[in-house]
């Protein structure tokens, strides 16, 4: 055999150390990641719940502020003292110790009182919809560190079975079956599938830290054990009466009317009543005070305030419209997304479990030598397109689920079996 048909040889003891160093690489030291029920369990510790639980804690103690009453005014006037003639001196002065308190009159308290109720009920809302949120952030980035673990088993699984058919066509080309441009071809393969495996376990390390940062772990995940991405869906639950994101706004919108009432309010006489004791020096006498005090309205009404109130009661009323038509479509279309993507994941199995017999096939038959390098080639990438698109499949699924848990105003997989 002429010295350019030794190559093959060569190559496929570079192929074996690659493949040896690439089981070497894998981490013995794996940490499992908790399961994605876990983290949830203790999804009441991450900062997004955390900043929107301490919200609602400042909306409800506003609310308990509201209902305070202002506090009273004392003062204490000298009069008449210290000046000229009879009153040089602090003999014939008047010194008056007077008391006087805001009536909150035209139920001033009670308007305040409504709208800091009206933002607190908000702020449990938005609290709410803060945890949902966080829980459909943490499926996701979950789901995306699997998927990541899987596509990198994948890319490793087909660099094995590249170096494989690589071996496989090395024995036909010294056996002078094959030519030897199909020793070359499997060398490029294998080089592409080596690259597409570094790619995918960066990809996977990448995933594994967001997962950690996300989760708030305390040590680096390094391998998913339970897997979200085979999860089925939760049982079909019955449609909420309005979408979380359609009661917030309608508690804005609340709020706002609310503001109204405290705006026209502030346009009316805000009255004072005191009183006091008279101490009357030079007749050794003492008196009592009182009176009411009130501003006159004539420069300021609060009427830039009171259509300021308005318009905002108006654009709360379009959020809400808006967030309405949203959520109702968002819904019909998370719907029909998850049920399509039920279907998807249905039709990539049944793929790979074909592409998988056709690939068994045609390596008997390379082996045999009644198929040709080619065509095993074509079955081999089919099989690991096939595996492909099934974990993309069962993204998409749990993308669907997110979004539609989103609109029932749970956590993805609540009640999943």
């Amino acid at each position: 055999m002429p010295p350019s048909y030794r190559r093959p040889p060569r190559f496929a003891v570079g192929c074996a150390l690659a493949a040896f160093a690439a089981v070497l690489a894998s981490p013995a030291w794996a940490d499992p990641a908790p399961s994605f029920a876990e983290l949830l369990a203790q999804l009441g510790q991450t900062p997004a719940t955390l900043e929107a639980g301490a919200l609602s804690d400042a909306a409800e103690a506003r609310v308990r502020q509201a209902r305070a009453r202002p506090n009273p005014t004392i003062a204490l006037d000298a009069e008449n003292a210290f000046g000229t003639g009879p009153f040089s001196g602090y003999a014939n002065a008047e010194t008056t110790l007077s008391i006087s308190q805001d009536l909150e009159l035209w139920g001033r308290r009670t308007a305040r009182v409504n709208v800091a109720r009206a933002e607190a009920g908000t702020a449990a809302l938005q609290r709410d919809l803060a945890i949902i949120d966080a829980a459909g952030r943490l499926a996701q980035v979950y789901a995306d560190a699997e998927a990541a673990q899987r596509r990198a088993a994948l890319a490793e699984e087909s660099l094995t079975l590249t170096i494989a058919d690589a071996r496989a066509a090395l024995v036909l080309v010294e056996e002078g079956r094959e030519p030897l441009l199909r020793g070359i071809q499997g060398e490029s393969e294998a080089a592409a599938a080596r690259a597409s495996r570094d790619e995918a376990v960066a990809e996977r390390d990448a995933a594994f830290a967001r997962l950690t940062a996300v989760a708030m772990l305390a040590a680096p995940v390094t391998t998913i054990d339970t897997s979200l991405l085979d999860l089925a869906p939760a049982a079909t639950f019955a449609p909420p009466a309005e979408a979380p994101a359609v009661r917030v706004a309608e508690a804005q919108r609340a709020a706002a009317e609310r503001r109204i009432d405290v705006e026209r309010i502030r346009s009316r006489p805000d009255i004072n009543a005191s009183v006091g004791v008279r101490r009357y020096e030079m007749e050794d006498a003492t008196a009592l005070t009182f009176g009411v005090s009130m501003p006159l309205p004539l420069f300021d009404r609060n009427r830039g305030n009171i259509d300021a109130a308005q318009a905002d009661f108006r654009a709360a009323d379009a959020r809400l419209l808006g967030a309405r038509q949203e959520a109702q479509a968002d819904r019909a279309a998370a719907r029909a997304r998850l049920a399509a993507s039920v279907s998807r994941v249905s039709a990539a199995d049944a793929g790979v479990a074909s592409a998988e017999e056709a690939y068994r096939l045609s390596r008997i038959g390379s082996e045999a030598g009644r198929i040709s390098q080619l065509e095993l080639r074509v079955t081999r990438a089919a099989l690991i397109s096939a595996r492909t698109s099934a974990v993309d499949a069962r993204l998409a699924r749990v993308q669907a689920e997110i979004e539609l848990a989103r609109q029932d105003g749970r956590a993805p997989f609540q009640g999943a079996q």
